[in-house]
């Protein structure tokens, strides 16, 4: 999805840390309670030192409608995450998003165009009716309102399972034979493999393919169609890394996100969230040894804010490259033109979107 975010003024561009450290404190000071600052736990530490609450990009949006007294949410995550806020909150509340090109690449993986012509290709071939749309919380809110649209719900990556357990198997759910999860095939993988089903029980959906890439029959007879989406951090770990962390630190603990590929979660000694994974190094001995498969800026925070040695398993240490782009610089000049009274990198989402998208939401919510 194209983005542009306008340059910064030069005074932005060439101040020091520790000018725009003193200039975005005067505009919080000056801001007050009008002002909520949500910091996703990929931040980087310039960043998240000024966050009024941290956490993943749901609990985040939840905790921005539990402050009605805040006018302006400001959203150092991607461009999901601001939509869902925006989405949540009330209308008297405005979500900022201090960068325009902070968006998700594995969202943009799946857009609302791609997902209708599969859903079209789908009902040519098999009973659509049985088939229930999840998309996973990374994705647009023209796809959330999809899922709401047509019967389906959101999933997060903690209540994945019980989302498609409703989706199949709950009396009270859709009744559906097949799921259409997006974008993230590997999520869905991770947790149909929980559930008890194999790969023969899925298929990827290749969007830039004529009928996902499948045939007839797989379309059919296939329990979860998976589509072909990833996160470009999650997927870089592989197995070798984590036989050469268990090399290095016999006694050491294995733990990663369900986004990474199914055979680096096999080998894993606890696969959940991001807050999953911040709950287990917590709950290690001190002095114990965790390797970390997820994002880097995570990673160096538990470590620096444990007493366990936090490690990423993937040696090149490869940060989210979109997140990255929220800095010192945009987060003061976001602060400071809402003290000027100008309102920028504002994000909404439509009334009837965002009716459709709640609809999921909180079928998600009923369902755990």
């Amino acid at each position: 999805m194209l983005r542009l975010q306008r340059p910064l003024p030069e005074r932005y561009t060439t101040a020091s840390p520790e000018e725009l450290a003193s200039r975005i404190q005067a505009a919080k000071e000056t801001l007050g309670d009008r002002l909520f600052i949500l910091g996703h736990h990929y931040q980087r530490d310039e960043v998240m030192r000024w966050a009024d609450a941290r956490g993943d990009s749901f609990r985040l949006s939840v905790l921005a409608k539990e402050h009605p007294e805040a006018e302006f949410i400001v959203f150092c995550g991607v461009h999901f995450m601001a939509e869902s806020a925006d989405i949540l909150t009330g209308d008297h509340q405005q979500v900022l998003l201090p960068d325009l090109n902070a968006g998700c690449s594995m969202a943009d993986m799946a857009d609302i165009d791609a997902v209708e012509e599969a859903w079209e290709s789908l009902a040519e071939h098999t009973d659509i009716d049985a088939v229930v749309p999840i998309t996973y919380m990374n994705s647009a809110a023209n796809l959330k309102a999809f899922v709401g649209r047509n019967g389906g719900a959101v999933c997060t990556s903690t209540n994945a399972r019980a989302v498609l357990e409703w989706a199949l198997h709950a009396e009270d759910g859709p009744g559906g034979r097949q799921v259409l999860f997006f974008p993230d095939q590997h999520l869905g993988r991770n947790t149909g493999h929980q559930m008890g089903f194999t790969e023969d029980d899925m298929r990827v959906w290749n969007p830039h393919l004529d009928l996902g890439g499948l045939t007839p029959t797989d379309l059919r007879e296939t329990t979860f169609l998976l589509w072909r989406g990833h996160c470009s951090v999650h997927q870089r770990f592989r197995p070798e890394h984590v036989h050469a962390f268990r090399e290095r630190h016999p006694d050491g603990v294995v733990i990663v996100h369900p986004e990474c590929a199914h055979d680096v979660c096999e080998l894993a000694d606890q696969v959940g969230s991001t807050d999953f994974i911040i709950r287990a190094v917590e709950a290690l001995p001190a002095g114990s040894v965790a390797g970390i498969g997820t994002e880097i800026h995570l990673v160096q925070r538990l470590d620096a804010e444990s007493d366990v040695t936090v490690e990423s398993l993937d040696p090149l240490i490869c940060p989210c490259s979109t997140m990255f782009r929220i800095d010192a610089a945009h987060l003061c000049w976001t602060l400071e033109s809402l003290v000027d009274g100008d309102v920028v990198n504002r994000i909404t989402v439509d009334e009837a979107t965002a009716h459709w998208a709640r609809v999921a939401l909180e079928r998600m919510l009923s369902i755990t």
